[in-house]
């Protein structure tokens, strides 16, 4: 995910925009020691808000990316809203403490993670959410796919910072995990994200192979 499950699985092999508080001031009093809300701010944050909304709109109903992948058109508007997000996210810090969390797959350009949540049902079970969990401070990636009621499959790696967007990783383990079993998998490879675009809600990510992710906050955190 951001895409960084990609690898190990080739086959065969709150949405509330922040406000401003405005200090209190008598009418019939000036004060030239606080300073007027910025009007480049304001502009930044209303085009970041039109740009997300235009976003999420667009891939509101597309399955997590499934009926996208008939759609070249539609595909090619979601990732110029996308271009557009990274041009207004370009001088974002989206490497720090505010990209830890647990993250869920909204959308994605990954044919394997694509692949699975498709053809799921043919074992008997259906994809449920789909994670990036992630610990800036002990430097640690889970990409996590549940299987409800009890099932999930997750790749443990390593990250580092490398920029001020974007984060190396390399697979460390992986397990198959069901309610009374747990099958440990050979990880392998390694890779790098960039998350052009962050805030209190949304995230969108590439990768190093030229996939997109869009994810939220998950309204919970996922642990082992």
């Amino acid at each position: 995910m951001a895409s960084t499950m990609a690898t190990i699985l080739h086959f065969p092999a709150n949405f509330h925009p922040s406000s401003s508080l405005k200090p209190f001031l008598n009418p019939n009093q000036s004060n030239p020691s606080i300073p007027s809300k910025s009007p480049k701010f304001s502009l930044f944050s209303s085009q970041s808000l039109s740009a997300k909304t235009h976003l999420l709109n667009l891939i509101s109903d597309q399955d997590r990316g499934l009926k996208t992948q008939q759609n070249p058109n539609l595909r090619s508007q979601i990732i110029a809203a996308i271009d557009s997000l990274a041009i207004l996210g370009k001088d974002l810090i989206t490497t720090d403490d505010s990209l830890s969390g647990t993250w869920r797959m909204l959308w994605t350009t990954e044919k394997e993670q694509l692949f699975i949540i498709k053809n799921a049902n043919f074992f008997g079970t259906q994809v449920g959410d789909v994670l990036q969990v992630i610990d800036v401070d002990n430097l640690k990636l889970n990409n996590v796919i549940t299987f409800p009621p009890s099932g999930v499959f997750f790749v443990r790696s390593s990250m580092e910072v490398a920029s001020t967007q974007r984060v190396n990783f390399r697979f460390t383990s992986a397990v198959l995990r069901g309610k009374d079993w747990e099958f440990p998998l050979p990880p392998f490879g390694q890779g790098w994200f960039e998350s052009v675009y962050l805030d209190d809600d949304i995230r969108v990510a590439k990768d190093i192979r030229g996939d997109y992710l869009v994810v939220d906050r998950a309204p919970y955190e996922w642990k082992e």
